[in-house]
């Protein structure tokens, strides 16, 4: 199924490229769930159209590993889900490092010494050679490492939009009707689809005039 979807996904880009580039040219990200997670379609996204893949991910490390060692580095490591931690020379306590940005001249994530970030206590500091923070190219895994960290707040609130897209879809199928249809020919579907979504809006403008936030989804409080 995932790769159904991840063709699906990456057709649906490049029709988009041809028939509608303005979109692609304003298209700051692009949030999707576990079944878009395609190194292919993330690094597509990102060398082609400069939008960043707020993708979620899949464990594919097949060794059962918590971490991994970053290229290059001593003590630097990070899981599956693209946070970065540093050990400590003195103690090998692991922690977190705090998410310094994105340079994008550089293809590279910036990380800070949590010690120096958070200002907790680290007995091997002057022993460290992150405690300048350290820098993790993109290229060191581009399924795990995107533009926009998965460890980031930032990453979060743009995924949470997508739920939101997805909640939407869900009324449409339930509460409209869509999931168990008679309607026949692409066409009918559009115009359907189209109507329920104004239906939708109009709707949630109803509530919020009369003050009803609180019932701004439902179909069946009194107006």
């Amino acid at each position: 199924m995932a790769k159904e979807d991840v063709k699906e996904g990456d057709g649906l880009i490049d029709r988009v490229a041809e028939k509608h580039p303005e979109i692609l040219d304003r298209c700051e990200a692009l949030a999707a769930d576990k079944a878009y997670d395609d190194n292919k379609l993330i690094v597509k996204l990102w060398d082609e159209y400069q939008i960043k893949p707020v993708i979620d991910i899949r464990n594919m490390w097949q060794d059962g590993e918590e971490t991994r060692l970053a290229n290059g580095k001593e003590n630097i490591v990070y899981d599956y889900c693209g946070a970065v931690y540093c050990h400590c020379p003195e103690t090998n306590k692991r922690r977190e490092m705090a998410f310094g940005g994105f340079e994008k001249d550089r293809e590279a994530l910036k990380y800070r010494c949590p010690a120096r970030h958070y200002g907790v206590e680290c007995r091997g500091m002057e022993q460290c050679s992150a405690t300048g923070g350290v820098r993790i190219p993109l290229a060191e895994d581009r399924r795990i490492f995107t533009p926009l960290a998965r460890s980031s707040y930032k990453w979060k609130k743009t995924y949470k939009k997508r739920t939101a897209v997805e909640r939407v879809n869900a009324r449409l199928d339930e509460a409209y009707g869509f999931e168990k249809h008679f309607i026949r020919g692409l066409k009918k579907m559009k115009l359907r689809c189209g109507l329920a979504l104004m239906v939708m809006l109009a709707m949630a403008v109803g509530r919020l005039r009369q003050k009803q936030g609180i019932n701004l989804r439902s179909l069946v409080k009194a107006a």
